[in-house]
């Protein structure tokens, strides 16, 4: 479809994606690692998950880059996965 990456980025330290991506067999993916959320800010899409004892998460969003430059920022309003899906940001393409 002519995507060059597929990025999965999460919470985590880089240790924590490494083996999350192994396990799920996604090893055509790049697994980023956003260990002290500083993307996750940047963005404006902490969560806050202190009340679950997990602290400052992030959002479930997917984004299209084109060029560098966002182009599209789907951010899931509730649980699920919705706006961010696989098939959802397939058809954007």
């Amino acid at each position: 479809a002519g995507v060059d990456t597929i990025a999965c980025m999460a919470v985590n330290d880089a240790f924590v994606m490494d083996a999350w991506g192994k396990a799920h067999n996604a090893e055509e993916l790049l697994m980023l690692a956003d260990g002290n959320g500083e993307f996750t800010a940047a963005l404006g899409l902490e969560l806050d998950g202190s009340s679950f004892g997990l602290g400052t998460r992030s959002q479930r969003f997917a984004m299209l880059v084109e060029d560098g430059t966002v182009s599209q920022l789907n951010v899931e309003e509730g649980p699920g996965v919705d706006v961010s899906s696989a098939e959802t940001m397939m058809a954007l393409l």
